[in-house]
């Protein structure tokens, strides 16, 4: 199967939206109310996400510990630790705040829909995948902000009291609140899928408009260069690669099944920018958050690229009707919160 490396098309909207927000920025009043708007849809996409996470394939999923341990050691503690032996990049070849981009990427949860979507395509454990890729997106709005209070302390940043707040209040408790009301309307936010993609891809263009609109005035475009942005990428090429090589080799000494490896690579590998933009608009400067979320769109992107291929090179490699874990796709389907 031929494999062409072409653009998502939300990746397309998204940076329609950045094109938009330096051409005609929010200014004067037209600001307060897009936040207040901004702010109603997350806490809606993270209500959505609470009410639609089964439980049933939590439990099933979490008896497979080691799978899953390894996975949050690469999300939470791999990723970081090569975010930091990057820090010889900034200020020479990243600006500080591109460099505290990368640092944030770094610390970011994994993907759902996509995670398990790939594992499904490449015959991986699909219930595996989708235990991993939620249990990823529920520990990061806890381990998230602490890591980046850590990680950006040492660069002299750090996160106040006022960010875990609103974190807490905007992100995890609207979560909570749809994870309690699960058992009632779990089923109805299940059956209405597209209602979930339709707030997921909304909210996360008015985070970006908002926030690119601020940078724009702050004069974003007028700090970085083309050489710059192309730096960015390469060192998020370096990121990705690494972790897969960490996540392949690290999953075969450790002995797992094939099935299993792929689930590692997959949901280990990626970086969810549905959890990230929302939680950059909360954590950072207003100023700043067009610059932190550079390095993830770009990351993104380029995971999607180079994860679809491997997808189908793995699947290439096993026959067709080899082993069961590729008939978990529909339930990968159903249980998928978001695509980015």
């Amino acid at each position: 199967m031929r494999f062409r490396f072409r653009p998502d098309t939300f990746i397309i909207i998204l940076l329609t939206v950045v094109l938009l927000a330096s051409l005609i920025p929010a200014r004067g009043g037209f600001v307060a109310y897009l936040g207040y708007l901004t702010d109603f849809a997350v806490a809606l996409l993270f209500f959505l996400h609470g009410a639609r996470l089964s439980r049933d394939a939590v439990v099933a999923g979490l008896r497979h510990w080691r799978l899953h341990l390894v996975i949050i050691a690469v999300t939470f503690v791999v990723f970081p630790l090569i975010g930091l032996a990057l820090a010889p990049l900034s200020p020479s070849l990243l600006t500080p705040t591109l460099y505290s981009g990368i640092l944030f990427l770094c610390v970011l949860p994994s993907t759902v829909q996509s995670s398990i979507a790939f594992t499904s395509m490449a015959r991986g454990n699909v219930p595996a995948a989708i235990c991993a890729a939620s249990a990823s997106n529920i520990l990061g709005m806890v381990l998230t902000p602490v890591l980046v209070g850590v990680l950006l302390h040492t660069q002299g940043g750090g996160v106040s009291g006022n960010a875990v707040i609103a974190i807490l209040l905007q992100l995890l408790a609207p979560f909570v609140a749809g994870q309690l009301l699960q058992p009632l309307i779990g089923g109805f936010v299940r059956r209405h899928n597209r209602v979930l993609g339709l707030t997921d891809r909304s909210s996360i263009l008015l985070v970006v408009y908002g926030a690119f609109s601020k940078a724009v005035v702050a004069g974003l475009w007028q700090t970085f260069d083309l050489t710059t942005l192309l730096v960015m990428a390469l060192v998020d090429i370096v990121l990705l690669g690494g972790v897969i090589l960490v996540t392949t080799y690290g999953s075969r000494l450790l002995g797992f099944s094939k099935e299993d490896e792929i689930t590692i690579v997959f949901c280990g590998s990626k970086k969810s920018m549905v959890s990230g933009i929302p939680m950059a608009n909360v954590i950072f400067p207003a100023q700043a958050v067009g610059a932190i979320v550079l390095p993830l769109m770009l990351y993104h992107q380029i995971q999607l690229m180079v994860c679809a291929a491997m997808a189908q090179r793995y699947a290439a490699r096993r026959p067709p009707d080899a082993g069961t874990p590729a008939e978990g796709g529909n339930a990968a389907k159903k249980e998928a919160a978001t695509s980015v």
